[in-house]
């Protein structure tokens, strides 16, 4: 889907040595939104949660076409949440609610325990960043797929309209050559964080994390089982998980009338008082 009413700005950051492009959309109070591992994709869930809020989608460093070098300025994961970190200050967003999407729900999780003051809320979407020897996340092979073999890690019914919408390369060939290799460039950008584990000690910090917050896992994830939704809210004091029956990895586009309700309603229920 795309929105026609989104805007982008351009905002240096890391000492001027990296330009994080921002979409921007929608009206009310800020959402800073973490894309998952194989780049932004402006959704339906998006679309009408802009409605109500503005959202701020920065695209993860590597992923902007023309600036495919800044991976290579950000050494460490560490160094990744302070640039995250950076980027919210100098949007000038003041308790942004944090979405985050798999490894988006990784980098948004970590950057609310981090920095505890940072977001005013924080919705996690089938989010990697845990490690449990009874339910091993297979992100090798994930990272190893073509980009015609990841409807079917990623969604319980693979014929879904958001895999559809998702996957379903352009007609012009040379644009669809194009589409699949951002999305392995993609993989290759935010895999420096994640491969071939992605396990940088985030459940030893998700303690610290003081904003309310929502977990929100697809029954049949396939890619990082539902067992994981367990193991977040038994770390982050007082979280709420809502578990979304036949869906996989991306419930906002395989169920996002489902999805959407539930943010929805965490967004009221957690919005402060006028």
């Amino acid at each position: 889907m795309t929105d026609t009413t989104a805007r982008h700005v351009s905002v240096p950051v890391w000492n001027g040595a990296i330009t994080m492009r921002v979409r921007v959309a929608g009206q009310g109070d800020p959402v800073l939104y973490l894309h998952p591992a194989g780049g932004l994709f402006w959704d339906s869930f998006l679309e009408r949660l802009s409605q109500s809020h503005t959202i701020y989608a920065p695209e993860h460093p590597g992923t902007t076409p023309g600036a495919e070098d800044a991976i290579g300025k950000v050494d460490s994961f560490f160094d990744l949440l302070l640039v995250y970190e950076e980027l919210t200050r100098a949007l000038g967003l003041r308790k942004p609610v944090l979405i985050g999407q798999s490894y988006g729900g990784m980098l948004a999780a970590d950057l609310a325990a981090t920095f505890p003051e940072l977001p005013g809320g924080l919705v996690l979407l089938d989010p990697i960043g845990l490690w449990r020897d009874d339910a091993p996340i297979h992100l090798v092979a994930f990272t190893g797929s073509l980009p015609h073999e990841l409807p079917a890690k990623l969604f319980h019914d693979p014929a879904c309209a958001g895999a559809r919408a998702m996957f379903t390369p352009p007609a012009d060939p040379e644009l669809a050559v194009k589409a699949g290799a951002a999305i392995v460039w993609a993989l290759g950008c935010t895999g420096k964080f994640f491969w071939p584990i992605a396990d940088h000690g985030l459940e030893g910090r998700l303690f610290r994390v003081a904003a309310p917050t929502l977990i929100v896992w697809g029954r049949e994830d396939a890619l990082v089982p539902v067992a994981y939704a367990e193991a977040f809210a038994r770390a982050i004091r007082g979280s709420q998980v809502r578990i979304i029956e036949r869906c996989g990895h991306i419930p906002q586009a395989e169920k996002p009338g489902e999805t959407f309700d539930a943010v929805a309603a965490f967004l009221h229920s957690a919005a402060p008082s006028p």
